[in-house]
């Protein structure tokens, strides 16, 4: 998948919730066609994943000790965190939005460690059509998307419950969050990790 996603590729992998699409997070015209696969509104942003935490702590050096400290409990997981990108990184996930990073680092099956020693970040989204379900096996990836794809990677059946969506634009300043979208994660557990810091 490295030699992939070097060249500009575009692949399919499992995730701890479901599966994904991904390309290098820094290629803009690899993003344009992983839009176009998924069928994606151009503007829509895309989180930007890390296989480990260590090194998304690295690459976001500018983040405020309060949002490094919500990391270290909530990662890896089954969350998409969206911070303030105050260093305007990633442009091709963060679109109209630069304002804005979507972090996500998973915690991958064991057959699937292997990734963490990917150099770099990815851009990632569900591999899915856009506004159709989420895919919980490979087989369930839209024939289009698997067609398109350079790799494509069998993870078996996940999970199936996409990331839950966390707010922590506003966290160092007050510990102010909130749950856009609740998945994997319930909300109650959110409060109580990060209660606890």
């Amino acid at each position: 998948m490295q030699r992939c996603l070097a060249g500009g590729g575009v692949a399919v992998f499992p995730t701890d919730t479901v599966y994904g699409i991904c390309c290098d997070a820094e290629d803009e015209q690899a993003a344009r066609r992983l839009y176009a696969l998924k069928g994606r509104p151009a503007a829509r942003p895309a989180a930007v994943m890390f296989f480990a935490l260590e090194p998304a702590l690295q690459a976001l050096s500018d983040l405020h000790d309060a949002e490094r400290a919500a990391l270290h409990a909530l990662l890896p997981g089954a969350v998409t965190l969206l911070l303030p990108n105050r260093s305007a990184r990633f442009a091709p996930a963060c679109r109209t939005d630069p304002a804005t990073l979507g972090l996500r680092v998973p915690l991958l099956p064991e057959g699937f460690a292997a990734l963490r020693s990917l150099p770099r970040p990815v851009m990632q989204t569900s591999a899915n059509l856009s506004g159709e379900p989420d895919a919980r096996t490979l087989a369930e990836v839209p024939k289009s998307m698997l067609d398109g794809v350079d790799v494509a990677l069998d993870g078996g059946e996940l999970p199936g419950t996409p990331s839950t969506v966390l707010d922590l634009r506003d966290y160092a300043d007050g510990g102010r969050w909130h749950v856009l979208r609740e998945g994997a994660l319930p909300a109650g557990a959110v409060g109580e990790i990060l209660a606890s810091l």
